[in-house]
């Protein structure tokens, strides 16, 4: 320690000891003029003397040393020319970063920033986690222990045990145990301690667990090289099963999207035949009619933002199924049994209905903004999920078991399922079949809008959204069964999951022609896909 390092800590020490004989005020006093002269020190020197400064200023366990801290990490500390003072500087107003008092603005010209290089900021975050791994906040406590884990420091191993002697939170004493047995293995302790770390960091240091221990194999005695190697090869394995089961799951995430895209259209195929190539921008619809209830709420009701969604999801399904009905009323219904006619007309209305957009909204994407409980992810043992693909599979669930529940459990759905199986007979029984076709037309595309909302969470909001998933939705339909909700469900999860386990090998792009591919080939040998629907109207 240098002769002026060690003044600062005497310094510090004595105005420790001063503060506990001083009122309330004159403590608050005191802290600020040991704390400024401090953060003052932050500017002058070169990078060795800013740490050094740093050093001590975090020594002083004062908690406003952690936001200065993280404001130098972040590049925002400035020096007065004229006197060498450190002031916060947001635009152009600057204020003191000890006290928060406002000192005005400040024109940069007037001003040295206060850098950092990476070297600095290592340490500076190190400092950070040993001034927060007491705090009384277990989120603070966390994270602290997370970044003592990532930096691995010998020179924190005494503040680790004393904040570890101290901890009664589970989860946070797991991660500071991992800490210190990451630290053990880059010091000089005997061999049973470096092995029972190297097995305490295999089994608890998740993901970075091969990082620690691939670092620590390099300069480990040849005696410990064995067991560090064997912990690295079991986690190798057990990584490849839960990459297997990551896939899995990214397969059943985009599964649950085609899914949503594609049941819609599996029901307006199966009763009317009809291949609406327009379906797409009833996806596209949906997502738009929620950015548009998320600038409304921002603009007047920003507490409600959260329920966004809940506001959007019944208007996309409103509107988009009144959209659905006046396509099969003013077009679709004088083109029954006319296959490329309808096809051509279906393509026209979604050419109009992407230029309408355009119009209203311009050409460019538009933010859609996740509520709180759809961002960020979570760990479920080696997966890591995010919190807005978990919800979109949970409402594909729902939205199928809903439409199951309406195709068996009603008048409507009887209907459809009459139609669906034999059109003339349907109709010489009193069913009206025009009022049906129009309402599977309006469920149809209902159902599409619901797919928009969850995918403004997932993609960006474009005109042309609806044209990145009409292609992989024929393709659900066509597979599955046409018309046959379960083949729907089993088609759109066989493809999302064989697509997962392309795309490392192939490529996004070769793993989808892949798909259609396969696809091509079974079909030839099963033409009604994999669930065919039973009934007169299919057999003739």
């Amino acid at each position: 320690m240098t002769a002026k390092n060690a003044l600062n800590l005497l310094a510090i020490l004595l105005a420790l000891v001063l503060s506990s004989l001083l009122p309330v005020s004159a403590q608050a006093q005191t802290a600020d003029a040991t704390l400024t002269p401090l953060v003052n020190a932050l500017a002058p020197g070169n990078f060795k003397d800013r740490e050094a400064a740093a050093k001590a200023l975090g020594a002083t366990g004062d908690p406003r040393a952690v936001p200065v801290l993280q404001a130098l990490i972040e590049g925002e500390l400035y020096a007065t020319k004229a006197d060498g003072k450190v002031v916060l500087l947001e635009g152009s107003a600057a204020t003191d970063p000890v006290t928060g008092a406002a000192l005005g603005d400040i024109a940069k010209a007037d001003l040295d920033k206060v850098k950092v290089n990476n070297g600095l900021r290592r340490a500076l975050r190190t400092i950070i986690g040993q001034m927060t791994l007491l705090s009384p906040d277990k989120a603070v406590r966390l994270s602290a222990a997370q970044s003592v884990l990532r930096d691995a420091n010998p020179d924190n191993l005494e503040l680790l045990d004393g904040a570890l002697a101290a901890e009664t939170d589970p989860e946070v004493k797991t991660v500071m145990q991992t800490a210190r047995a990451a630290i053990i293995l880059k010091t000089d302790a005997p061999m049973t301690e470096k092995a029972a770390a190297a097995e305490t960091v295999a089994a608890n240091a998740g993901r970075d667990a091969v990082t620690i221990l691939t670092g620590a194999l390099a300069g480990a005695p040849e005696e410990l090289k064995p067991v560090i190697q064997n912990a690295i090869d079991s986690l190798g394995r057990t990584q490849a099963v839960w990459g297997v089961a990551q896939n899995v799951w990214y397969g059943i995430s985009l599964g649950s999207v085609l899914l949503l895209a594609a049941i819609g259209l599996a029901i307006t195929f199966g009763v009317m035949g009809v291949i609406n190539m327009a379906h797409g921008e009833m996806v596209m619809i949906g997502a738009y009619v929620t950015y548009a209830v998320q600038e409304v709420i921002r603009q007047n009701f920003p507490g409600l933002f959260d329920w966004s969604l809940a506001f959007a999801l019944p208007l996309a399904f409103l509107l988009t199924a009144l959209v659905g009905i006046a396509i099969e009323r003013g077009v679709i219904r004088w083109l029954y049994g006319r296959a490329l006619e309808t096809l051509l007309a279906t393509w026209g209305i979604s050419l109009i209905l992407q230029q309408t957009i355009r119009t209203i909204f311009g050409p460019t994407n538009r933010e859609v903004g996740n509520p709180s409980w759809m961002s960020g992810s979570f760990e479920l043992g080696g997966l890591q999920i995010t919190w807005n693909r978990f919800w979109i599979v949970l409402f594909a669930i729902a939205v199928f078991l809903a439409l199951l529940a309406v195709l068996k459990r009603t008048q409507l759905g009887l209907h459809m399922r009459a139609v669906t199986q034999n059109r003339r007979m349907a109709s010489s029984m009193g069913i009206r079949t025009p009022f049906v076709d129009a309402m599977t037309f309006g469920l149809g595309s209902g159902i599409a809008g619901l797919a928009g909302v969850a995918l403004s969470q997932i993609d960006n909001v474009s005109p042309n959204l609806g044209q990145n998933y009409i292609i992989d939705s024929f393709m659900v339909v066509v597979f599955g069964g046409v018309g046959n909700l379960w083949g729907t469900l089993v088609g759109a999860l066989s493809i999302g999951i064989a697509n997962k386990f392309l795309e490392p090998y192939a490529g996004a792009v070769v793993a989808k022609i892949l798909i259609l591919v396969l696809i091509i080939l079974f079909i030839q040998r099963r033409p009604r896909g994999l669930f065919a629907l039973k009934g007169r109207a299919v057999e003739q």
